[in-house]
């Protein structure tokens, strides 16, 4: 094959590979996979064919829980659910044909023979469950029945009434000590019929065994604490079905936390958590990211129970900013996390160095090589660079810090009783986050520099290619030497414009953001003058010393 048809076949397949190339990067950016954060499209095909919150409400209605589907129905309402008539009517009909049990949440057989339930009517709304417990008749009701318990965790439990070392909390035995003691018999009789995981089961037997044997309540009292947070704001079928999905005392007292800072959200917070069938993972999700990820919640819960699992799973905030994703992309991401992350990457890789190859071959005609002095492996070097530049602007959680969340500290509740001095609050840390906006400046100014050095290649290409002796191409080569060095002009402006947007707060103030274009121009200028210009004129300089010998001899 002659020079002149392999150069027309590089210039017809040299189009061919940079289309090739950002199609292939662009399906890579479509994937719907990301290393710290979750795509929207992942959550909506997540939760294709899974219940919605409004089905899952009525779900509750038909199992005759109405106080948790009382819960959902509000959930459902701040999704916007379509189901949410379906849900009120049903949940309306159970009400209406068993208004006794409303206050209550629902029928429970270890509570009809201690308070009578099918008699109740004074009641008409759900009831947080310790206005009922502390009352005098109730706990004397209730330490009658728990007495003739076998159970020996419910027999330890009762036990604390005894102790005087109660910390925050009246000692049951004395005046004031009403609250204490609800609690007790409220963890009892949820021992007792079997309303708490098996998990926080052995935990609180465990720690009213160890509080007996030091005579002091110790770790129970702030797990007591949570209990009556949450028994004044949760009827007895809403505590229950909720503890059945707690599995450490840990967890009760970040639900409680979440429902002293974030009461209007209680019941998302709380159909969530019955919804994914973990209290614990909803907690954690919440307690790392906050407001931030109770709408990530919102989200989820909107999609479906599918949805709300595979957030909570991942356990990492949504990427708003995910493009558009095909469906069929999504379920193989679902099915292969990790092999599609690799897939992903690679093709940005292998799309980046298609456009870089293809720009070579259009630029650089075959046999111009050795010629110009363009090192082999430059289109993988501006390859890597530009897939990294990709992963970075794709995974917003990648370098930047998640926000520090609002639920993360937790409230000290009023002593009830005088104690000592409260501790000094620890000083917070501000955790380094990088912006979006940051992320866009550095990508702009990567982009300046790579335009810049292409600029250089085809000023150096049309030099190679006139018809003129090596000494004047030298020369020609001198005179642009203010192009060649065009990337630190494009840098130092780049970081110039950087810090007045700054200063007017147009982006973040992030000095790696204005540095960067420095850093890239002082890269670019480097690449092309010691690995292009001076290849290229040491060649002149050679060829223009052989043709002047040449007459000589």
């Amino acid at each position: 094959m002659t020079a002149s048809a392999r150069a027309a076949r590089f210039q017809l397949t040299a189009p061919l590979m940079v289309a090739v190339g950002f199609l292939l990067a662009l399906a890579a950016w479509s994937l719907p996979v990301n290393l710290k954060s979750i795509s929207p499209a992942l959550l909506r095909e997540a939760g294709l064919g899974t219940p919605s919150v409004a089905q899952f409400g009525l779900q509750l209605v038909e199992s005759e829980k109405i106080g948790p589907a009382a819960l959902a129905l509000e959930a459902a309402k701040a999704v916007q659910d379509p189901g949410v008539p379906a849900l009120a009517k049903g949940l309306d009909a159970l009400s209406s044909h068993a208004p006794e049990m409303v206050a209550w949440g629902g029928w429970d057989p270890f509570l009809d023979p201690l308070f009578n339930l099918r008699e109740n009517r004074g009641r008409p709304a759900s009831t947080p469950v310790l206005t009922f417990f502390i009352t005098e008749n109730a706990r004397q009701t209730l330490r009658s029945y728990l007495s003739q318990s076998r159970s020996l965790g419910v027999q330890s439990l009762l036990r604390l009434r005894e102790l005087s070392n109660t910390g925050r909390f009246v000692p049951a035995h004395e005046p004031g000590g009403q609250p204490l003691e609800a609690v007790i018999l409220l963890t009892a009789l949820l021992y007792q019929g079997e309303h708490l995981a098996p998990p926080l089961q052995r935990d609180l037997r465990g720690l009213a065994e160890t509080a007996l044997a030091q005579k002091e309540l110790g770790e129970l009292e702030p797990c007591f604490i949570d209990l009556l947070s949450l028994g004044k704001r949760l009827d007895w079928a809403q505590l229950g079905e909720l503890l059945r999905r707690t599995e450490s005392p840990k967890t009760v007292g970040e639900f409680a936390h979440l429902a002293r800072v974030a009461p209007d959200q209680l019941p998302l917070i709380y159909t969530a958590a019955l919804y994914a069938g973990s209290a614990d993972r909803v907690a954690s999700y919440l307690i790392t990211y906050g407001k931030n990820g109770l709408a990530d919640l919102r989200l989820a819960l909107a999609h479906g129970q599918g949805a709300v699992n595979q957030l909570l799973l991942w356990q990492v905030p949504v990427n708003h900013g995910a493009g558009a994703s095909l469906g069929a992309a999504a379920a193989l991401v679902l099915l292969h996390p990790r092999v599609m992350i690799i897939l992903k990457y690679l093709g940005y890789l292998l799309g980046a160095f298609l456009i870089f190859r293809g720009l070579d071959r259009w630029i650089v005609p075959p046999g111009a090589t050795a010629t110009l002095g363009v090192p082999r492996m430059k289109s993988g070097v501006l390859a890597l660079l530009l897939a990294t530049v990709f992963v970075i602007v794709s995974e917003p959680f990648l370098l930047r810090a998640a926000p520090l969340s609002e639920y993360r500290f937790r409230l000290v509740l009023p002593a009830l009783v005088a104690t000592s001095q409260p501790p000094a609050p620890t000083p917070s840390t501000t955790t380094p986050t990088m912006d979006a906006s940051t992320l866009i400046s550095i990508g702009v100014f990567a982009a300046l520099q790579v335009a810049m050095y292409f600029t250089c290649l085809l000023k150096i290409r049309e030099v190679a290619r006139s018809d003129l002796a090596p000494l004047v191409k030298l020369r020609l080569m001198e005179n642009e030497e203010n192009l060649f060095d065009g990337g630190l002009y494009v840098g130092i402006a780049g970081t110039a414009s950087a810090l007045v947007l700054q200063v007017l707060g147009v982006i973040e103030p992030n000095l790696l953001a204005a540095y960067s274009s420095n850093l890239f121009g002082i890269t670019c200028v480097a690449f092309v003058k010691i690995r292009h210009v001076r290849p290229y004129k040491r060649l002149l300089i050679l060829e223009g010393q052989a043709a002047i010998a040449r007459p000589a001899s």
